[in-house]
């Protein structure tokens, strides 16, 4: 496998040129105080070494080895424990966390680029403080000032990690039918008993402590999702003075053997009378979660790039190395026995797709950044709705599409491989299945695609919708002027139109066809992204046409070569797709149950 490289050129073309944050920062004074462009680079250089250096070695190994549960007790790979130690010295739990507490508060732009590096290099280790982080965002939020002061500090520092403990055997996405119970106390804290599954990070032995946070129901809650509550229940109490106190009644009961992420503990957590303390509001346990869904779902989308920019990493270093066969036009490497196989088109139709919807999804996750940034700095109210409606439209995409393309690239990485790829030998099977779960947790892909048909785009009859088309309409429409850019505006603009065509026509016919929106969905869902893609890429050719002139690296004339290649042969798939959305749900349902 080829050592990970970072791709800072191409996150600082995004930052600094495409998306210019310097400009961003100063119309939004909170974040300007957090951070400056100068700090930008220094934590992304920093995260790049670390990544490359502390990171990257341990992934194979922690592969091999996976995590250990031995009477109750977890333990992480070797090396993870040390890793670790040098990961939270560095301070990278509390990167985007509030300063009020101990954190940095740098914006998410920075923090979506950071963890698409230590996911790259481990997915398995990245998971570890992206659950602390996750659980801070939910506290930070909806928690007591006391519960602040008391946990976010350790946390932040990662002393303490934080794991979220929703699924249960009988119940994942349907939480309404959870059954673990939180009995009031009369010192004012809950008594917490239950069972959960699935639980990434729900016990290990890289921190002293894991700060759980559960969901639970009130024995007088209503039913369904309206009676769901949330709790904050630590492994190991903490005395009034911070120290910590007596072990709590959380306990470990076995973890998952899982296809991937091996060095990532998935855990059965049991609840057994256990103390806890209320996070936000009696019943509102579920409006408290998802304050960090956004965040949390953008990260696990940014999992998908991680793991295809690594696939193209290994792939391209293979196909210049490997050699096999002649180039169709002639030897291209006469000296030596064959041609290296990056002269085949077939290999370079693979990894051609493989960049372009790796730098798409790199800039995708940045543009979804930006807008958490502006909801979360910004004191204008009306920018602030604009923001939070655009997050909520763009998460479902940012995280199923970002990860069905991932998977899509790590396959791709293994074909340029052959029979190598199927080998433990070479690494690149550990990456097919290690980033196979993303599209399954935070809500499944399909859940997803529901949830953007559905809530996001059929609910309030395409008015979500119709602030991202009037925002790329308005970005072709201010080029008009721009012949150069043309070739990838009047190819955005009919793409545009397809989306615009399937949302009016499932729109129409979920007004008669209960069934109309979940067939569509993810052929939908599918569309919305390859259209957002083609959104990020005219943005990125109309730098790079700028500058392309002069550049002795090469580097923008291989953005508008990447550019080309995706207008061309990956955007005319909206068309298909277009097609199977206007067929209806009528087929698809057409087939008796006992038919199957």
């Amino acid at each position: 496998m080829a050592e990970y490289s970072a791709p800072l050129r191409d996150m600082q073309f995004l930052l600094k040129e495409v998306f210019d944050v310097e400009k961003l920062w100063e119309s939004l004074p909170k974040a300007a105080e957090a951070v400056d462009i100068d700090t930008a680079d220094a934590i992304l250089e920093e995260a790049g070494k670390i990544s490359t250096n502390l990171l990257d070695p341990i992934n194979r190994s922690g592969d091999e080895q996976a995590c250990q549960w031995n009477e109750g007790v977890v333990t992480t790979p070797s090396g993870f424990k040390e890793a670790y130690a040098t990961f939270i010295e560095g301070g990278w739990c509390g990167l985007s966390g509030n300063p009020e507490y101990g954190g940095m508060g740098m914006p998410k732009m920075i923090g979506a680029q950071v963890e698409e590096m230590i996911q790259s290099a481990n997915i398995s280790f990245g998971l570890y403080p992206m659950l602390t982080a996750g659980a801070c965002l939910a506290m930070d939020k909806h928690a007591s000032d006391e519960l602040k002061e008391k946990y976010l500090p350790k946390m932040y520092e990662g002393v303490w990690a934080g794991s979220m403990d929703l699924t249960e055997a009988h119940s994942g996405s349907d939480l309404g039918i959870i059954r673990t119970k939180a009995v009031p106390q009369d010192d004012g804290s809950y008594s917490v008993t239950g069972s959960k599954i699935f639980i990434t990070a729900g016990d290990h032995d890289l921190t002293e402590n894991i700060i759980h946070l559960v969901l639970a129901k009130l024995p007088d809650a209503p039913a369904g999702p309206r009676g769901i509550s949330l709790f904050l229940v630590p492994k190991v109490l903490v005395n009034e003075d911070g120290s910590l106190g007596d072990a709590n009644a959380v306990t470990c009961g076995s973890i998952e053997h899982k296809m991937g992420i091996k060095a990532s503990a998935t855990c059965v957590v049991n609840f057994d009378d256990s103390k806890g303390w209320l996070v936000g509001e009696v019943n509102k346990g579920l409006a408290c979660m998802f304050t960090m869904m956004n965040y949390e779902r953008l990260g696990v989308g940014i999992q998908g790039l991680a793991a295809a920019e690594r696939s193209y990493q290994n792939a391209v270093e293979y196909a210049k190395d490997r050699l096999q066969g002649r180039a169709l036009t002639g030897p291209a490497a006469p000296d030596k026995i064959a041609d290296p196989i990056i002269v085949h088109p077939d290999i370079r139709r693979m990894l051609l797709n493989m960049r372009a919807m790796t730098e798409g999804s790199r800039a995708f996750s940045n543009y979804v950044a930006k807008y958490l940034d502006i909801s979360k700095y910004t004191e204008d109210a009306s920018q602030r709705e604009y923001a939070e409606a655009m997050v909520a439209l763009l998460t479902p995409v940012a995280k199923a599409f970002l990860t069905d393309r991932g998977l899509e690239s790590t396959v791709m990485g293994q074909q340029v491989y052959g029979g190598h790829g199927y080998v433990r030998e070479w690494g690149q099977e550990q990456l097919v299945r290690d980033v196979r779960i993303a599209q399954i947790y935070e809500g499944t892909n399909g859940i997803q695609a529901m949830d953007l048909m559905g809530r996001k785009i059929a609910a309030n009859r395409g008015k979500l919708y119709e602030l991202f088309a009037n925002e790329v309409a308005d970005f072709v429409e201010s080029n008009r002027d721009n012949p150069e850019l043309q070739q990838f505006l009047e190819p955005l603009s009919a793409s545009l139109s397809r989306l615009s065509d399937a949302t009016e026509q499932v729109i129409k016919d979920a007004a008669n066809n209960p069934n109309a929106i979940g067939a569509a969905c993810v052929d939908y869902l599918d569309l919305f992204g390859y259209v957002a893609f083609a959104y990020m890429w005219a943005m990125q050719a109309q730098v790079a046409l700028q500058k392309v002139d002069g550049d002795s690296s090469g580097f923008y004339d291989a953005k508008l070569k990447t550019a080309k290649y995706y207008f061309s042969r990956i955007l005319p798939r909206t068309t298909s797709l277009l097609e199977a959305i206007k067929s209806g749900p009528d087929e698809m349902m057409a087939l008796a149950e006992e038919q199957f």
